[in-house]
């Protein structure tokens, strides 16, 4: 699983003009599943993001997670993140999960975040064409994929 963390003082996702998901601070997370991942992948993802100390302290060091700060994530699917543009101009896909795979185990990656603390879990609609926005705080950009991360 690829996913990529925004630090947020908020952000939405609005489908057909009605508002699907919001968080004040906190995260965005877009999730990319591959054909290659499983619950395990999900599981170890959201224990890190869960636990990732990048919201800064009284001294403006980073320092503090969401828990911390009791902040809420905004969880998007987002296939594209599982591109291959090694070849030619247009990306290919073909390591993105299928649907039957890969919607399940971003659900299951949203109980998990919950399971590890996170208080507010926001989703868009999987699948769907949604419009996100967020105004990114610092700006705090973070990619973490799973199969970097120790068991």
């Amino acid at each position: 699983m690829k996913a990529i963390l925004q630090r947020v003082s908020r952000a939405s996702v609005s489908i057909d003009g009605a508002v699907a998901g919001s968080i004040d601070k906190g995260f965005l997370i877009l999730l990319g599943v591959t054909q290659e991942d499983d619950a395990a992948e999900a599981a170890v993802l959201a224990k890190k993001i869960s636990g990732l100390r990048v919201f800064t302290d009284e001294n403006d060091k980073m320092n503090l997670s969401l828990a911390d700060v009791d902040g809420g994530v905004l969880v998007i699917s987002n296939f594209t993140l599982c591109a291959d543009c090694t070849h030619g101009r247009r990306p290919s896909f073909i390591a993105a999960a299928r649907p039957e795979q890969a919607e399940p185990l971003y659900e299951l990656f949203c109980k998990e975040l919950s399971k590890n603390g996170v208080a507010q879990v926001e989703k868009g609609v999987f699948g769907a064409d949604m419009q996100v926005s967020l105004i990114n705080d610092g700006p705090v950009t973070i990619e973490i994929n799973s199969k970097d991360l120790k068991r």
